[in-house]
C-alpha cells in the first residue's frame, strides 16, 4: 500500500473541493513530505489517476487570482469516500505497514468513529503479537542474538520492533479510551488545513502561479 493515495483522498476530503496546489501545501504544512513519498510530481499523478479511476471528480474552473491557465479542483466521488475509508483501516490495522502509511493513518484516524479506531488497533496489536511467536519460534530473545551468530541481529531488530511498535500502540488505545481527540460524530473539531492565499511557512520550491498538471 503506498501512502499517497491516502494522504491525497484524506486532503481532498477535508477541503470538500481542493485544486493540486491546496493538496500540495497541506501536505507540506502537515510535513508529509519528510516522511512519505508525497513530492509534488506523485502529488498531482495521484490526482489525475485517481480521478481517471473515479475516486475523485475533476471540475475545471477559473485561473487563479494570480493569473494563469484554468485549474482542476477535485472532490470525492462516493466510490472515492469508500476507498478513503478502506485504506484509512488498512492503514491503522495491518501490522506491517511501512511508517509512513502508518504515519498517514494516525493522521486521519478521527475521521473515524471512536470505538472503530480503538478496535482496528488492537487488531494491529494482535496481528504484531502472532508475527512476534512466529519469529520467536526460530529465535529465543533470552538466549541473545549471538545464538544465532550474527544473524540473530536481524531477528533481535524484528522482535524488538515487534515490541516497541506493540507498546506505543497499546499506548495510544489508552489515550484515546480516555477520551484524547475528537472523533467522528463526537463534534466540532479543528482541521489543519490552509485557507486559499494563505502561505505555507513549510512551502517548498517556487512560489505557485497557477494550478500544475
Amino acid at each position: 500500500m503506498s501512502a499517497i493515495r491516502l494522504l491525497v483522498l484524506g486532503a481532498v476530503r477535508q477541503h470538500g473541493r481542493a485544486h493540486g496546489y491546496q493538496v500540495r501545501n497541506d501536505l507540506e504544512f502537515w510535513g508529509a513530505h519528510e516522511w512519505s513519498n508525497a513530492k509534488p510530481g506523485s502529488i498531482y499523478h495521484a490526482l489525475k489517476q485517481m480521478a481517471k479511476q473515479g475516486l475523485l471528480r475533476a471540475h475545471e474552473v477559473g485561473p487563479s487570482t494570480a493569473g494563469g491557465p484554468p485549474r482542476t479542483e477535485y472532490e470525492l466521488t462516493e466510490q472515492g469516500g469508500e476507498e478513503y475509508l478502506r485504506l484509512l483501516r488498512e492503514a491503522l490495522t495491518a501490522y506491517d505497514q511501512k511508517m509512513d502509511v502508518l504515519s498517514a493513518g494516525v493522521g486521519f484516524i478521527v475521521d473515524l468513529e471512536r470505538s472503530e479506531a480503538v478496535a482496528l488497533l488492537r487488531e494491529r496489536v494482535r496481528g504484531m503479537t502472532e508475527w512476534r511467536s512466529s519469529v520467536t519460534d526460530y529465535y529465543t530473545p533470552e538466549s541473545g542474538p549471538e545464538s544465532l551468530g550474527h544473524i540473530g541481529e536481524i531477528m533481535n531488530l524484528w522482535v524488538s520492533s515487534a515490541d516497541f511498535g506493540a507498546r506505543w500502540t497499546l499506548g495510544l488505545i489508552e489515550r484515546i479510551e480516555a477520551g484524547a481527540y475528537v472523533f467522528a460524530g463526537e463534534g466540532e473539531r479543528s482541521v489543519q488545513v490552509l485557507a486559499e492565499g494563505e502561505r505555507n511557512p513549510y512551502a517548498t520550491g517556487v512560489p505557485h502561479t497557477g494550478d500544475e498538471e
